[in-house]
């Protein structure tokens, strides 16, 4: 395996699942981020985001093969776009399923 030079490696792809697809999408609506409803042949109805650069985020429901799981997150977010508004600076809010969401509010 040869070597990647540090700046050639991001982020391309965060799946996450969620017991609330709607009020999920909703909370990271409110930070800016654009969801698309997919669905793939008979595959369960979720939401995919591209953000600028091409990382894609998607909202899955969980199952019982896929739990919720625990993870941590950090988004640079407009304050002109954020819902509600927030004040500049760093801030930590809870998804609907209960997940910190870190902001960084420019």
């Amino acid at each position: 395996m040869s070597a990647t030079p540090a700046n050639a490696t991001r982020i391309a792809l965060l799946v996450l699942y969620t017991d609330h697809l709607e009020e999920s999408r909703a909370f990271y609506t409110g930070l800016g981020l654009a969801f698309v409803r997919e669905q793939h042949g008979r595959g369960p109805v979720h939401y995919t985001a591209t953000l600028p650069g091409g990382t894609v985020i998607e909202l899955y429901p969980a199952t019982a093969r896929r739990p919720v799981s625990s993870v941590r997150l950090g988004f640079t977010v407009d304050s002109r776009t954020v819902t509600p508004p927030l004040a500049p600076g760093r801030h930590v809010v809870e998804d609907p399923d209960g997940r910190a969401v870190e902001l960084y509010v420019a």
